[in-house]
């Protein structure tokens, strides 16, 4: 028995939940492929698929299995196109997702010098704040906030990503300069909802870190609309500072200054991370776009 095709065909069968799209997708006869499947069945003594007239699910057995096989099988085929890929140029499908917020201001504009200098890589770029893995959501390159992944990728802090509270001068005038972090519980909040909830207001108060959220004016994970009520004079907004920093620049909003000073997070290692598998940058047009984002945002004046 050919294991390998066996694998790859199960794996088929099981992510588009048919033997006869499975055996379309690999231009074999479906019997053909579904006898390689109960051979692998055999030589395992367990049954993997549970067969119906309608549909094909997993075993308890079979999802253990299909979870441990697949990742084997990504892993292979990301080693075999390293190989393949080994010092040639730079070409095919790059699959990058990153924060909507980033994607827009950073990524987006860096990415269209990117395909001026690399023309046959093909851009399929995914803006989204949820959580993902560049191994098991199929993803070349990942860009996140929040702190150092695990060990078991890469993870290149691009930059800081510190919140830093904000105001008009407008609103301050109406409801006051707080300058101590208690003070801010006579004063309305927009707050960013991240992928792990609401992002809290903290301070390292006597030695212990405290939550002094203002009471909530509105919550989103739409940045730009809480920047817009922050215009309006409608609360203070908690954002990165790389995000507030052109609303800085226009004195459209001032930066508001705590003692003890307010933060997003109770650690140092918070910042936005490029992330990617280890084994996947000697893939060229891996590569090559980890090292432009690298020089052009890690490394920029």
């Amino acid at each position: 028995m050919d294991q390998l095709r066996a694998l790859k065909y199960f794996v088929k069968v099981v992510e588009l939940g048919s033997f006869t799209q499975a055996a379309k997708a690999f231009s074999v006869p479906a019997s053909s492929l579904s006898r390689r499947v109960a051979d692998l069945e055999n030589s395992l003594g367990a049954t993997l698929l549970k067969r119906s007239t309608r549909a094909v699910s997993l075993t308890e057995i079979g999802r253990e299995y299909y979870q441990q096989v697949s990742s084997l099988l990504n892993q292979l085929e990301q080693s075999n196109e390293a190989v393949r890929s080994y010092q040639t140029e730079p070409m095919g499908k790059l699959r990058i997702s990153a924060m909507v917020g980033f994607g827009r201001e950073k990524l987006l504009p860096l990415m269209d010098e990117f395909s001026r200098l690399y023309p046959k890589v093909i851009l399929d770029i995914e803006l989204s704040d949820e959580l993902s893995s560049v191994g098991r959501d199929d993803v070349d390159i990942a860009i996140r906030g929040g702190y150092a992944p695990n060990d078991r990728v890469v993870a290149i802090r691009l930059m800081d990503n510190q919140f830093v509270p904000a105001a008009t001068q407008q609103y301050l005038a109406d409801y006051g300069v707080p300058l101590h972090p208690n003070e801010l519980k006579q004063h309305k909040g927009l707050y960013y909802r991240s992928p792990k909830g609401r992002v809290p207001w903290l301070s390292k108060i006597n030695g212990q870190w405290h939550d002094v959220s203002a009471p909530v004016e509105a919550i989103s994970n739409a940045g730009e609309w809480l920047i817009d009520k922050a215009l309006q004079h409608q609360g203070i907004v908690m954002m990165p500072r790389w995000v507030l920093a052109p609303f800085f620049e226009s004195n459209q909003l001032t930066e508001l200054q705590f003692e003890p000073p307010l933060s997003a997070s109770q650690s140092d290692d918070f910042g936005v991370y490029l992330i990617y598998q280890k084994q996947r940058y000697h893939v060229p047009k891996v590569k090559a776009a980890v090292d432009f984002l690298v020089a052009r945002i890690k490394h920029a004046k």
